[in-house]
């Protein structure tokens, strides 16, 4: 028999607002209004600099582990704006951007970086899942979400978020494949920030691209620039009205993660100042700071005033969740684990509050 081609497919890039600052108006997202666009800008600036103030707590002994969204702030945000208040969120370790874009609270992050699981309670308006910290476990909950809101006949769609690293565990895949064979209503964004820990994403797979990574499993899918806001929004803008209709999408949003996987590592012992400077050039903020300057939508004392409001939010949120830290009861670590506390746990349990073992 002849050598035949049986199938071939293409991997489309897209990008809105360029790093030098012009627009592509045949792809602009012009239904947004000159406050949503404002609004975008103001939910990147308090994602960074929560991370700033979260670090700095860190490093004082004050809160635990803690991942930044540094430099990710326009994949995150562009993507959670553009879906509605009934959609479902799945997030992974790393999206408090995205969380507050969509009406989350900082304290909220602080506490949970606290070591508090109230910190992961979901708000009664929110459709959303806690921090996912198992690598690629979310994106099955989310095409089992979406399979569910297509078998319910609803048009809600999920959206789930994961890194480069997540694409080599098999969830990932199993969970593409599961959205493609049921028609699940899931968005999967893979925000590709070049690193999983300290493995830079070339030694991870031979796949020119992540995005390709959705054609064994039949599903569309699309590569965006992760560092532009606009163009973030309106890639998830389509891709979750095709979801709605049973047509699972992966996005692959080309970002960089600016500051450290988390507080416990040091970026610097596998990455160079010129990488870093490289990806500096092609900041989220600084980009988008630009455009909304150009457009007349911000100036001096406008991110005055925005960045006076976000301080003060921020001191409240440190004072809430410190607060709220020092009502909880360490020693509820030792329970909720077993309905019937183990020996060596009561031993523990004995030394920690300093009495004798217990059954508590």
């Amino acid at each position: 028999m002849p050598r035949e081609t049986v199938a071939s497919f293409d991997i489309t890039y897209q990008e809105v607002l360029s790093s030098d600052g012009s627009v592509d108006e045949a792809l602009y997202p012009s239904e947004l209004s000159d406050a949503e666009l404002r609004e975008l800008y103001r939910h990147m600036k308090l994602a960074r600099r929560l991370d700033e103030r979260a670090i700095a707590l860190q490093r004082r002994g004050e809160l635990g582990t803690y991942a930044p969204s540094t430099g990710q702030e326009a994949a995150q945000v562009g993507s959670a704006m553009a879906l509605r208040e009934d959609d479902w969120f799945v997030p992974a370790f790393r999206e408090q951007a995205a969380a507050i874009a969509l009406g989350g609270a900082p304290r909220d992050v602080l506490l949970y970086a606290m070591g508090y699981e109230e910190g992961a309670e979901i708000p009664d308006e929110l459709n959303a899942l806690p921090p996912a910290i198992p690598v690629g476990s979310q994106p099955l909950h989310a095409a089992g979400i979406g399979w569910g809101e297509s078998l319910k006949g609803t048009d809600r769609a999920a959206i789930t978020y994961f890194g480069d690293g997540a694409t080599s565990q098999g969830d990932v895949y199993e969970a593409m494949n599961f959205a493609g064979v049921y028609d699940a209503q899931t968005v999967f964004c893979c925000q590709n920030n070049q690193y999983a820990i300290s493995t830079p994403r070339h030694v991870q797979t031979q796949a020119e691209t992540l995005a390709q990574k959705a054609v064994a499993a039949g599903i569309e899918s699309i590569q965006v620039d992760g560092n532009d806001v606009l163009g973030m929004y309106a890639a998830t803008r389509d891709a979750i009205e095709k979801a709605r209709q049973g047509n699972p999408v992966l996005i692959e949003a080309l970002t960089y993660r600016q500051q450290m996987h988390t507080t416990s590592d040091d970026p610097s012992r596998y990455r160079s100042d010129v990488e870093e400077d490289e990806w500096l050039a092609k900041d989220p903020l600084i980009r988008y700071e630009a455009f909304l300057r150009n457009r007349g939508l911000l100036d001096d004392d406008a991110i005055d005033t925005i960045d006076d409001t976000i301080e003060a939010e921020l001191e409240d949120a440190i004072t809430a969740a410190k607060t709220a830290a020092t009502t909880a009861d360490p020693a509820d670590m030792f329970h909720h684990v077993f309905a019937e506390m183990p020996a060596s746990l009561r031993s523990q349990h004995a030394q920690f509050i300093g009495g004798e073992d217990s059954d508590e």
